[in-house]
């Protein structure tokens, strides 16, 4: 028996297959247990394609074993198995695939193959010092021995095995202060990864599995009661589940057992809001199953979250948060997308064709939007409850990217109803609008109260429109960006003209405003920089003063830059407009002082002006300055 160098040739090309492709060691056990199961698909192929060799399907099986004092992992199966050429030609030529072979030669392309780099096995060697693979070919008697440590060729020689099928049997490195390897000895911890990667690969996979219970040991103790002691029992368990919800029919999976699925997959106390079910063909034919949740998890909001959904390849799981099948305004949806049509890289961890990703991702997103719609028109109250949790993320999604999905997601965006209190979409609106009204009026603010009860907000109400009610920081930059809905302008009521004054009104304000020219210029003289400029209101009835601002930046927006951290060096500012109500005894008064002591009108000016700062909801610059001029007038 002599050893043969691996043909790829050089320990520079193994070191990278084993330790530059794969992102996380434990990968190892996906990728042996996953050629285990294509060892078993082509034996299984075998006996559909001749019934004579006496295979039962039944009978199939994959098996891990783990052995804490030789420190080996051993993983078998009872599949096709290899002679000693095919352990040649597999295991010592680095990426030469037998699954692939397979898969090219096999009529029937329905295959359940998993394999196609052939580099798979190779992940072993993150792991393990020495790996030894035992395998006898169906309908062979003689077994052979693979044995290798990954550094310096390999051995093949003959062997004893009782059955057909193969034993990778990995020998695991001795653990130091960067890496445990004894991780992988751990059952518990072994479980958990078959169930993390290989959960729904089709055939069992059995492990020894410990459980204990208190039994009576015959004794009694000093009361006189049944002495208990724990024992443990170690029993064969199939530890994958094979078949998994998304690929049964919707009478095997129904929703009450997918709402079980997705609780226990995604730790969630609560049902879903909805399950979204998806059987496509195609170029890319797939199978999804998505939920949207009730609730926003604690970190939602947060740099922290990681959205994504679980990308499976013939139900091996390839990745745990693929963020590119989501649009960044669903990134709430939880789910699974199963396809055997992916193109993934070398370590099966990355998809490598962007437009089967595109692809996917527009119909997925075609799905949520209509299901979302759906739960809007035929179940409010259960969507009010998911806006609630998710809105905000609606309206990030309006204005992410320069508006490129605003006219996906509009119909779905909710703001309350300053007559109703009630949350209302913006068909909502316009089905209760007045035949002669025109446009859809929003007012924001930091609070709903404080919204509808802005002075701006009197014309429309003398009127019996409805406003909507904006309180959300990035609300604004949302109504920007869609403009118009169903042809109607959305008019910020604060900022635009309301559209409600006849040109014979209009004419009537602009001689207001000629007439009180010298006082208006007064009032902008003795307030400088702080206004940009001052004017008689059209929108004032009952209060005295009203503060806007024209340009694109509107108070709300100076509020919310505002609130930025680390924006004190570089404050936007809107530019404030004082309009003032020429109606009001104050500005009667304010006109008087002007007509006989300037200085006093001065300082009335300045009051007038800070009691539209605080209305607006804006902080006051010198709250004791601002208290002393009151005072001062008194």
């Amino acid at each position: 028996m002599s050893k043969k160098q691996f043909r790829a040739e050089s320990k520079r090309l193994l070191d990278l297959m084993a330790n530059s492709i794969y992102t996380h060691k434990e990968i190892f056990l996906r990728e042996v247990i996953s050629n285990a199961s294509d060892a078993i698909d082509k034996l299984n192929y075998k006996s559909m394609t001749d019934p004579s060799i006496g295979v039962k399907k039944e009978d199939l099986k994959i098996q891990i074993k783990l052995d804490k004092e030789a420190r080996t992992v051993t993983v078998s199966d009872n599949g096709i198995g290899m002679d000693k050429d095919g352990l040649d030609k597999y295991l010592g030529v680095i990426a030469h695939s037998g699954s692939l072979d397979f898969k090219n030669e096999a009529e029937n392309k329905d295959a359940s193959i998993i394999g196609q780099f052939g580099v798979g096995f190779y992940s072993v060697f993150m792991v393990s010092d020495k790996v030894k693979v035992v395998s006898k070919a169906f309908g062979n008697e003689q077994a052979y021995s693979w044995e290798s440590n990954g550094i310096d060729g390999y051995t093949i020689k003959e062997c004893e095995k009782d059955s057909y099928g193969t034993d990778v049997i990995m020998h695991l490195k001795p653990d130091n202060d960067g890496d445990e390897y004894s991780q992988f000895l751990d059952g518990y911890e072994v479980q958990d990864l078959v169930k993390k990667y290989s959960d729904y690969i089709r055939w069992p996979i059995h492990m020894d599995v410990e459980s204990g219970d208190y039994q009576e040991t015959g004794e009694k103790d000093e009361n006189g009661n049944p002495k208990k002691e724990w024992v443990t029992k170690t029993e064969d368990e199939v530890v994958n589940s094979m078949i998994p919800v998304w690929q049964q029919s919707k009478k095997e999976a129904t929703d009450e057992k997918c709402k079980e699925f997705y609780k226990n997959k995604f730790r969630d106390f609560d049902d879903p809001v909805s399950i979204i079910r998806v059987n496509a063909e195609g170029t890319v034919s797939y199978k999804a199953m998505l939920f949207i949740p009730k609730k926003a998890p604690y970190d939602f909001y947060t740099r922290d979250f990681q959205p994504g959904l679980q990308l499976y390849s013939n139900g091996v799981m390839i990745m745990d948060k693929c963020a590119d099948l989501l649009p960044f305004c669903f990134r709430f949806v939880r789910g699974v997308v199963d396809s055997p049509d992916f193109s993934l890289n070398i370590s099966r961890e990355v998809l490598q064709h962007d437009r089967q990703l595109r692809s996917v991702s527009s119909n997925l997103t075609k799905k949520i939007k209509a299901e979302l719609k759906r739960l809007m028109d035929e179940d409010r109250k259960t969507y009010d409850e998911f806006y609630r949790s998710f809105g905000r993320q609606i309206e990030y999604g309006v204005v992410d990217e320069y508006g490129i999905n605003k006219d996906l997601l509009k119909d779905l965006l909710m703001f309350r109803s300053a007559n109703t209190g009630e949350m209302i979409s913006f068909d909502d609106y316009i089905k209760a609008m007045p035949e002669n009204q025109k446009l859809i009026y929003y007012v924001s603010a930091d609070t709903y109260e404080h919204a509808k009860s802005l002075p701006q907000n009197e014309p429309l109400k003398d009127k019996g429109y409805d406003i909507l009610c904006l309180t959300e920081d990035v609300d604004e930059f949302v109504m920007n960006a869609i403009g118009t809905y169903e042809e109607k302008k959305l008019c910020n009521v604060t900022t635009e003209d309301l559209g409600l004054e006849t040109e014979e009104q209009k004419k009537e304000t602009e001689t207001k405003q000629e007439e009180n020219k010298d006082l208006l210029d007064f009032v902008k003289t003795s307030l400088g920089d702080k206004v940009t400029a001052v004017r008689l209101s059209n929108k004032l009835k009952n209060h005295a003063v009203l503060l806007t601002s024209d340009g694109q930046i509107t108070i709300e927006m100076e509020k919310y830059f505002m609130s930025v951290p680390g924006n004190d060096d570089q404050k936007v500012h809107a530019n404030h407009i004082l309009e003032l109500n020429a109606d009001h005894p104050a500005f009667k008064a304010l006109s008087e002082a002007y007509a006989t002591d300037k200085n006093k009108a001065a300082k009335m000016a300045k009051i007038m002006y800070e009691q539209a700062v605080i209305v607006a909801g804006l902080p006051l610059d010198d709250t004791i300055g601002y208290s002393d001029l009151v005072f001062s007038l008194f």
